[in-house]
């Protein structure tokens, strides 16, 4: 499967991973609205003495939620990315490595470079944000130097000595991955088993990778089992935080 320039390029190829993403956002935003459905239902059969209301949420505590930082660093990542494999002529996403992008032309490389350096900002912000209301978590910990990692790749390209390059990646994966998985003590049924998945899913192809074991992928393609579990799980976690943040409050 390859993304290049020209005009007989299937259109679905470079359409496929924002779709997989938008569905995982959708199933996301579904669960947990549901959960919060649920606990609505439950509310309203404890006695008539108990008020509950909610308190309005201002731009400043919206800026302040961890969830829309992993929401927005997974969108952005994912769109960027294709974009930058868009304006790769020849690119492969079977053979090529996902950071052969930060060493192609241009305006592709400088389109990875900037991508790749925004979201491992906007995941050191967003577990920064994290740790204030999760501060016993590791969540945070792991995310925090996935998020380094990511700004090493951005920074350190693949022609980088004393694989400065591989040794980034390398955080930035494993520990993504690490978050997904122990994030299943932030959220409820399902989404604990989907997200543990998910992160299992990202730490087997990391190994398969590391043993230049493909499966018939590629080594872009292993590369990507590795990459967007992480990146969709973001995305999950943060529609899931977002959606159940407001918490009632007892009066």
């Amino acid at each position: 499967m390859h993304f290049s320039v020209h005009r007989n390029r299937p259109r679905t190829t470079l359409r496929s991973p924002v779709c997989i993403s938008v569905q995982i956002l959708f199933l996301s935003i579904v669960l947990a609205n549901g959960e919060s459905a649920g606990r609505a239902i439950h509310r309203r059969t404890r006695p008539k003495t108990t008020i509950i209301h909610y308190s309005n949420t201002s731009t400043v505590d919206r800026l302040r939620s961890p969830g829309m930082w992993f929401f927005v660093g997974a969108i952005e990542i994912v769109l960027l990315f294709n974009l930058s494999e868009f304006l790769y002529p020849g690119y492969s996403v079977s053979e090529n490595y996902i950071s052969d992008m930060g060493v192609g032309p241009m305006p592709s490389r400088a389109v990875f470079t900037f991508a790749v350096i925004l979201f491992g900002i906007l995941t050191i912000i967003a577990s920064y944000l994290l740790r204030e209301r999760n501060p016993k978590s590791v969540i945070w910990f792991f995310m925090i130097l996935s998020g380094i990692g990511a700004i090493g790749v951005g920074v350190f390209n693949e022609h980088s000595p004393y694989r400065l390059h591989s040794i980034f990646s390398l955080v930035a994966f494993l520990f993504g991955n690490l978050a997904a998985v122990f994030s299943y003590k932030l959220v409820s049924r399902p989404l604990t088993y989907f997200f543990s998945f998910l992160g299992l899913l990202g730490l087997t192809a990391l190994a398969l990778f590391g043993a230049d074991i493909f499966l018939d992928l590629g080594p872009g393609g292993m590369e990507r089992l590795i990459f967007y579990p992480a990146v969709i799980w973001g995305l999950g976690l943060g529609v899931y935080l977002m959606t159940t943040e407001e918490r009632p409050q007892r009066e």
